[in-house]
């Protein structure tokens, strides 16, 4: 998909290879698994919740130029959705190549509509939806 994909977490790097080890979800993860034990990447992204010594569960999509694109935060217990994940990834790459364009939340793969703003679209999203 032409991107890099770079997991942190406050975890040691040890700690990444047992869960790399034994958890068979991890089990083909190809991607590289940073440590960041002293939170300071943590702190960086607004995640790290001093009184745990932990990270919250942020995802975040950056461009090229390291502009924000996308952040989501779930707390400590809620797992992230991939595939909600890979349509804003998607949703990203599609309106960088078209910016005039917004892609509406239910948009998933090239050739969904999509939406121009105007004045004239405010209220009536659902009509233009419906006529694309």
């Amino acid at each position: 998909m032409n991107c890099d994909i770079v997991t942190v977490s406050t975890d040691t790097k040890f700690v990444h290879l047992a869960w790399q080890r034994s958890e068979k979800e991890l089990a083909n993860v190809r991607y590289t698994m940073a440590s960041d034990p002293t939170g300071k990447v943590s702190r960086m992204f607004g995640v790290y919740e001093e009184t745990a010594g932990l990270a919250l569960r942020g995802t975040f999509i950056l461009n090229p130029e390291g502009k924000l694109l996308n952040a989501e935060v779930n707390y400590f217990n809620l797992g992230r959705n991939i595939e909600e994940l890979m349509r804003k990834f998607k949703a990203n790459m599609y309106m960088a190549r078209k910016p005039t364009e917004v892609c509406p939340s239910k948009w998933k793969d090239e050739g969904d509509a999509t939406l121009i703003p105007s004045a004239d679209m405010v209220g009536r999203v659902h009509e233009a939806l419906k006529g694309a």
